[in-house]
């Protein structure tokens, strides 16, 4: 016996293949905010955020812990809206803006400020786009 998959089904995207896309993002975006702030170190920038030494594996790390949150958030929003490609990039877009907020408000020097942000944007731009694409409009 064939089933025939469904309009609704077949135009969404594989959870399985859904989650395999966003840990890779969530991987190579890791590398990247690890490059940003070493390469920010290696150029004299201070990692220190009001009074707290940064170590340049911390970004790695927190980028993988986010950015599975971003996957996770993905994996719902395909399994339960009809417009999940929109919705997640609204959110999180709307989520990368607030992160910016405490480098933006933090006593930090303006190059550890500017660094930090730059270090949200890369990851932003890595695990957003990809997850995206692997999501229905």
């Amino acid at each position: 016996m064939t089933t025939t998959p469904t309009a609704n089904t077949a135009t969404r995207p594989r959870i399985g293949v859904l989650i395999g896309v966003g840990v890779a993002a969530a991987v190579i975006a890791s590398v990247a905010t690890t490059a940003v702030a070493a390469a920010g170190r290696a150029a004299g920038i201070s990692l220190t955020m009001n009074g707290e030494a940064i170590p340049v594996s911390g970004f790695g790390a927190l980028t993988a812990i986010f950015s599975l949150v971003g996957v996770v958030l993905a994996v719902v929003l395909a399994r339960f809206t009809r417009h999940p490609r929109r919705i997640f990039v609204r959110t999180t877009v709307a989520l990368t803006a607030l992160s910016l907020l405490p480098d933006v408000l933090s006593t930090a020097a303006p190059g550890t400020k500017a660094l930090f942000m730059t270090a949200h944007l890369v990851a932003a731009a890595i695990v957003i786009s990809a997850v995206a694409r692997r999501l229905s409009p």
